[in-house]
């Protein structure tokens, strides 16, 4: 009898059916404008959704790090929707989440009997920390837990995106989640300058119908963060809506924490994927207040933003299915 799984391993399945099936999984994100005009990158804000009730449906807690990795999990889709490698884009859309891609190049080439037993053995504590659920990333004075990545060993970090996450308690602590965000910038945009750094933000709602003046200081905030030279290149900002409660907690920082050592349990996923279907169809709706961001803080400008700093600042000769797919945008 296998242990009780936890919260991770219980949502890690939805994520990934959420993502697998994902109707615009296979669609280029760019989309012509018109003649002249760069084209523009558009979300797959409906799987967005869906990933955001997966933490309501299982009553996470923010401790879990359940509601602040449906973010990460959307941002890394979307980043494999633009074409990066899928290996390189951490999280991964399997796991390991966290490993690197010429770890599994080499698993690829062995035979196919120890491929499954490697891949076993990456997936479970005994992989010696090749395989994690996140990753640290040296700054310049100290490391940081960055959310969503995209590296090689041969490149280093190329892309580097942290996430916050406030669906409650917004006057305690919003500002402490945004002020914090400066020095992480920082940290990593010294080591990292060819990097591109981004910041997204996920505020509930609430923010803006119950504390108005704490809502228009962190959009300031957060519009400004974006402008900084040596900080990020980009902020994005989401606004989910939702009937009832949120994630229990205070939403501060220390109380939504991410083991770089987790793993994902095999025998403590499959106790939920019978059940899978019906958990799908039992997530609850989750709106997106597109009219509480602004322009500058639109979600497809900051992937268009991003990945614009990801190809200049990469030769000809790498990502190549994102320069086409950017170079080639669909007309409907």
């Amino acid at each position: 009898m296998g242990s009780e799984p936890t919260g991770k391993q219980l949502a890690w399945p939805l994520f990934d059916a959420i993502v697998d099936r994902a109707s615009l999984k296979t669609v280029n994100p760019w989309k012509a404008v018109g003649a002249g005009s760069e084209p523009v990158f558009e979300p797959d804000y409906k799987t967005l959704r869906q990933l955001l009730g997966v933490p309501l449906h299982l009553e996470s807690t923010t401790r879990s790090g359940i509601p602040a990795l449906a973010v990460d999990v959307w941002v890394a889709y979307e980043l494999r929707r633009a074409g990066l490698d899928p290996d390189a884009v951490w999280p991964r859309a399997e796991a390991p989440r966290v490993i690197d891609r010429d770890v599994l190049k080499f698993v690829r080439s062995t035979p196919k009997k120890l491929q499954t037993e490697l891949r076993s053995r990456l997936r479970t504590s005994t992989a010696g920390g090749v395989a994690t659920a996140s990753a640290n990333i040296m700054g310049k004075n100290y490391l940081k837990q960055v959310d969503v990545i995209m590296t090689s060993w041969q490149t280093g970090p190329e892309l580097l995106i942290s996430t916050k996450r406030m669906d409650s308690s917004f006057g305690k602590n919003a500002a402490n989640r945004v002020e914090e965000s400066y020095g992480d910038a920082k940290n990593l945009a010294l080591r990292h300058p060819l990097a591109a750094i981004g910041f997204v933000y996920a505020l509930r709602s609430t923010a803006y119908t119950q504390e108005r003046t704490q809502f228009d200081w962190l959009i300031d905030l957060l519009t400004k963060l974006g402008r900084e030279e040596d900080a990020y290149d980009a902020c994005a900002l989401i606004v989910p809506e939702w009937e009832g409660a949120g994630p229990i907690g205070d939403g501060s920082p220390e109380e939504a924490p991410i083991d770089p050592d987790d793993v994902e349990v095999e025998d403590a996923e499959a106790e939920v994927v019978d059940d899978l279907d019906e958990q799908l169809a039992a997530l609850p709706p989750v709106q997106l207040r597109h009219d509480l961001v602004p322009a500058e803080l639109n979600p497809g400008r900051f992937f268009g933003l991003m990945m614009a700093l990801v190809l200049d600042n990469s030769t000809v000769a790498h990502h190549g299915e994102a320069r086409w797919r950017r170079g080639n945008p669909r007309t409907a």
